[in-house]
């Protein structure tokens, strides 16, 4: 693998590391900082090898098609407080461009020492970022002399930063490399991308909101696993497909006819809810209750049942390889709590007999909520990322640049 490891001396060398600060923001303050954490072996790695880094991140999202919107875009998603909280964490001095190209970021590297530190303004503050312009990619690949993929989050996306500088960089000759983050997701969902036959039962976990956001991992699941369990919302769209009534809660029209093909085609390895928790309204309920078979009336599912949360413990029980990516119900409200966490418990008492991946997003959250961060065998920092690998068995474009 190319790796920190397989890069030769770096004294003196200016390394651009695409990192992943795309860090929760509340009134511009940082909400949780574990993204910034997770990046720090990698960081400090090339530190230690006399490197001159440049960091390279997105935050948030910059809609350049609605100028209306730019600019109070860029004010909410300035990387500013990233640099200081990332001072902090090492405990030196972290230089910060508010320009994303252009003399004056070319002048701030340039002045660059070894072991010094430049973190570069929200790379989405650019046009061509998410278009991969090779304008721009050629005037941040001009300022490298190695490139570190570090940001697995973003992995999944072809954009300027992500793909683009590597592709040159590999053209001129120049070392490339994935950082100690994106090495252990690789070889991490690696094993639940290409299970082996003494690593089975393989049993996935899908859940969230959207039937549309998964139809490829699911049907890319259901070729690989012995077991798939359903919950969260989507679950609502498989049961109007079957002719079930759900009384308020949230379907896609759109989906019927593919709910009921992928249903006809799993041969059984399907395994839905069996009860549903259920609520008269989504914000300050007064009326709950637990439905079984369907949902009666003016009322809205919210989480799975007990009978679903032991039907599911059992089958979960079983496996030697699990995934797990997205919530059974509306785990934010602690009144629907109950599935999200079963799927924790359960993994909890599962320990070392199975491997064990989360698969980042919504889940991984729930994950940090309920206190269970050590009790999977991988916890992923990229939600998208990791479907997308599932999906594409084991591609992604971020990554093969580096690894092709």
């Amino acid at each position: 693998m190319k790796n920190i490891a397989s890069l030769p001396t770096l004294t003196g060398q200016r390394v651009i590391v695409r990192v992943d600060f795309n860090v929760p923001l509340k009134e511009g303050a940082i909400r949780d900082d574990n993204r910034i954490v997770a990046a720090l072996p990698t960081i400090q790695a090339l530190l230690a090898k006399g490197a001159k880094l440049i960091l390279l991140s997105h935050l948030g999202k910059v809609t350049h098609k609605d100028p209306s919107k730019v600019e109070d875009e860029k004010k909410k998603n300035n990387l500013q407080v990233v640099a200081t909280r990332l001072s902090a964490l090492l405990k030196q001095p972290v230089q910060f461009s508010k320009e994303t190209s252009g003399p004056s970021l070319t002048a701030m590297v340039n002045q660059l020492k070894n072991g010094q530190v430049l973190l570069v303004q929200n790379t989405r503050y650019e046009v061509g970022e998410e278009k991969n312009d090779p304008k721009l990619a050629q005037a941040w690949a001009s300022l490298a002399d190695v490139f570190v993929m570090d940001a697995f989050g973003s992995a999944h996306r072809a954009h300027a930063s992500t793909f683009g500088i590597p592709e040159i960089l590999k053209r001129l000759g120049k070392p490339v490399a994935v950082g100690y983050l994106v090495e252990k997701e690789v070889k991490a969902l690696a094993k639940v991308v290409d299970v082996k036959s003494t690593d089975r039962p393989y049993v996935a976990i899908m859940g969230g909101f959207k039937v549309s956001d998964k139809i490829k991992v699911i049907d890319e699941l259901l070729s690989k696993c012995d077991y798939v369990l359903i919950g969260g919302a989507m679950t609502y769209t498989f049961l109007k497909a079957q002719g079930k009534t759900i009384g308020t809660s949230p379907f896609e029209a759109d989906q019927l006819d593919y709910a009921l093909s992928v249903i006809k085609k799993a041969k059984g390895k399907l395994v839905f809810a069996d009860d549903y928790v259920v609520s008269n309204t989504f914000d300050n309920p007064t009326k709950i209750e637990t439905h079984e078979g369907q949902i009666h009336g003016d009322m809205m599912g919210m989480d799975i049942g007990p009978k679903t949360i032991a039907k599911f413990r059992t089958i979960i029980l079983k496996a030697k390889t699990l995934f797990w990516n997205g919530p059974m119900g509306v785990f934010e409200k602690p009144q629907f709590t109950k599935g999200t966490e079963s799927v924790c418990q359960a993994v909890r008492t599962l320990g070392k007999q199975a491997f064990t991946v989360c698969g980042g997003g919504d889940s991984a959250a729930a994950v940090a909520q309920f206190g269970y961060m050590n009790d999977f065998s991988h916890v992923s920092t990229g939600g998208g990322a990791s479907l997308e690998m599932i999906e594409n068995a084991g591609h992604l474009p971020g990554i093969d640049i580096i690894l092709g």
